[in-house]
């Protein structure tokens, strides 16, 4: 296989913190040949990645990362090649967003009560994007202001169970955002297997034959999340329940982000990829 791929990266326009122009210039800066843009819950930043993917040079695929649950666990799953303007899809993002919002307000509530005020709105001054605030928005305020000093120390104090700012949040089911995501033409793959606490649910083969069985797709296999062990132990699990290898940085900032564009290994020769019939990534096998 040649070229390299990154199919997870995140806009401003979710809690990422480049323009979607400034960010696909950086993915081609850094030798990336086809990407994909995967703002959660929101799409209105593809047009914009395919217009300046194209004046780049590079590939590009529409995507879209989801918030679903799955056994009480919150589960992102990244939809690829799809449809931006569909109806269905656009609806069911519509509906995530304002639940968001209303989790937002409530863990706006629940720092005041523990007597930090503001923070609602000083999460919304880091998000460009009115209509998706996300708790990272939060992370930011409170490093920016002091309360914290990094985005880790944030997420340990106050965005666990029963941590003073931890709102618990209904998302839809994972089989309907698999829905959503195959009624826009696209394909479903598991975000990030690694950084969800399975311990209690089957662990890592529990939750992939559950999300084979309800139709997905692909698999994150290599990810900025996930470490080199983990890499070998996700190809397995893929092969086993013959689910498509994906690859992603998960990028959200220059800053921020663990892997940078373009630093991860490819995908094993033995994997099937989830662009194996793209035309996008005819050149990958030229």
């Amino acid at each position: 296989m040649k070229g390299v791929a990154d199919l997870h990266s995140h806009s401003r326009l979710s809690d990422g913190t480049l323009a979607v122009a400034d960010l696909v210039a950086l993915a081609a800066s850094r030798g990336v040949e086809l990407m994909a843009l995967t703002d959660h819950d929101e799409v209105s930043g593809v047009a914009d990645g395919r217009a300046a993917a194209a004046q780049h040079g590079i590939q590009f695929v529409g995507g879209v990362e989801i918030s679903s649950e799955w056994c009480g666990l919150s589960i992102h799953v990244v939809g690829l090649r799809i449809d931006e303007n569909e109806s269905k899809l656009a609806e069911t993002l519509h509906d995530i967003r304002q639940r968001r919002t209303v989790r937002a307000h409530q863990m706006g509530d629940s720092f005041a009560a523990y007597g930090i005020n503001g923070v609602l709105a000083g999460a919304k001054s880091f998000a460009p994007n009115p209509d998706l605030l996300s708790r990272t928005h939060f992370a930011r305020h409170l490093v920016d202001s002091g309360v914290c000093g990094s985005m880790g120390e944030v997420f340990a104090r106050f965005m666990k169970p029963g941590k003073p700012g931890y709102v618990a949040h209904e998302w839809i089911s994972l089989a309907n955002a698999i829905t959503a995501i195959h009624g826009a033409g696209g394909r479903a793959v598991l975000a990030h297997p690694g950084r969800y606490d399975t311990t209690w649910t089957g662990g890592p083969s529990g939750l992939l034959k559950a999300f084979a069985e309800a139709g997905g797709d692909g698999v994150e296999v290599v990810c900025g999340p996930h470490h080199p062990h983990e890499w070998a132990e996700y190809a397995a699990l893929s092969r086993k329940f013959s689910l498509l290898a994906s690859i992603g940085s998960d990028f959200h900032s220059p800053h921020e982000s663990r892997v940078k564009f373009g630093d991860l290994p490819r995908l094993s020769p033995s994997l099937k990829p989830v662009w194996y019939d793209w035309p996008e990534a005819e050149s990958f096998y030229a």
